[in-house]
């Protein structure tokens, strides 16, 4: 299980202090989980799943995929939600406030003109 977790914190681009802050551990404790030399308590790896999406089947077994399946819906919450902890000027900030002063006739178009590029596309992907 441990070079599992220390998979999980790979895929997720954090360093060993990273990944412990996020788990409010210590990199120490950290460090010896993916050495081997610690098991992990049955809360940290409750963790490990909630905070990274991880089937817990796999971290613990190695069986299935790594991830759990996310609803779309989820998906988007977790977005806004980096979203909205992201500095004010942020580019994906400001377009998600755009976006939400559009009336119905505006998401209409709006709507239109992505079908239309997508059309675009799909052409020249043909040619």
């Amino acid at each position: 299980m441990h070079t599992r977790i220390c998979q999980v914190r790979k895929n997720e681009g954090l360093s060993q202090t990273e990944f412990a802050d996020k788990l409010s551990l210590t990199k120490n404790y950290i460090s010896l989980i993916e050495n081997g030399n610690r098991v992990p308590s049955d809360r940290t790896i409750s963790d490990i799943c909630e905070k990274f999406n991880v089937n817990k089947d796999w971290l613990l077994t190695g069986e299935g995929e790594m991830r759990r399946p996310v609803s779309r819906n989820t998906e988007i919450a977790a977005f806004m939600g980096e979203v909205m902890r992201g500095e004010s000027e942020d580019f994906r900030r400001r377009l998600v406030a755009a976006l939400a002063k559009l009336d119905s006739a505006e998401w209409e178009m709006l709507e239109r003109l992505a079908l239309n590029l997508a059309e675009e596309a799909k052409k020249e992907g043909q040619t």
